[in-house]
């Protein structure tokens, strides 16, 4: 199983969408217009609930009013069990899951933590305004006993929009040398385009040789 973890709005459905495709053959050579997305938002499953606790849940129970408040207050009839996850399989050759949690599902996300053999963590690169949180959040993945194994992969996305940082000067900014030196899992970084599809088939790549026979 790999984990797809970001803040929200940072790309991390479209992203899937571009790897599937890649993967799928469908991608080679122009993989044309971006497909629509919608945020991965919602309730966590009755079972991460469970095992995140009270508090977490009361933090995810705000989040979901908060976004109910933002979509008018209508209530998305769904499977509570896939609210707030989406999972998808890519084969490079092997077949990988990979989960994707939502952004606003950060309290419960060390609940998915289980069989988590790698992470994708990404971030926004034409937004450094998020990246205070973002690296706060990366702190809590890599300190967090459930990852302690999983290899990590960090993406910066949105390379194509303009932006008065560069990737270089955001990875100074938080100190990421330091942190990846200090880490306990193997970490690795690149510099993605969903939109365009730039150095996707860096992270296929890196998923194929991180990523044994999916669990």
């Amino acid at each position: 199983m790999c984990l797809l973890l970001g803040a929200s709005g940072v790309g991390k459905t479209l992203l899937v969408k571009r790897l599937l495709k890649l993967s799928s053959g469908d991608g080679k050579g122009d993989l044309g217009d971006p497909p629509p997305t919608r945020p991965t938002v919602g309730r966590p499953s009755p079972a991460g609930l469970a095992e995140a606790g009270t508090f977490y849940g009361l933090q995810s129970a705000l989040g979901c009013f908060k976004w109910k408040l933002e979509c008018g207050g209508s209530v998305c009839e769904c499977n509570p069990r896939e609210v707030g996850t989406d999972l998808t399989d890519i084969v490079v050759p092997r077949k990988i899951t990979i989960r994707e949690l939502g952004g606003c599902m950060g309290p419960i996300w060390p609940s998915y933590y289980g069989n988590c053999r790698s992470l994708l963590f990404m971030m926004d690169a034409a937004n450094p305004t998020q990246l205070s949180a973002s690296c706060v959040q990366l702190l809590g993945l890599l300190s967090a006993e459930g990852l302690a194994e999983a290899s990590v992969l960090i993406l910066f996305n949105k390379i194509d929009m303009p932006c008065y940082m560069t990737v270089e000067e955001m990875k100074s900014l938080i100190r990421l040398p330091d942190i990846i030196a200090c880490a306990k899992q193997s970490i690795s970084t690149v510099a993605v385009s969903a939109h365009k599809g730039t150095g996707l088939a860096e992270v296929l790549h890196w998923l194929q040789d991180t990523q044994g026979t999916d669990s």
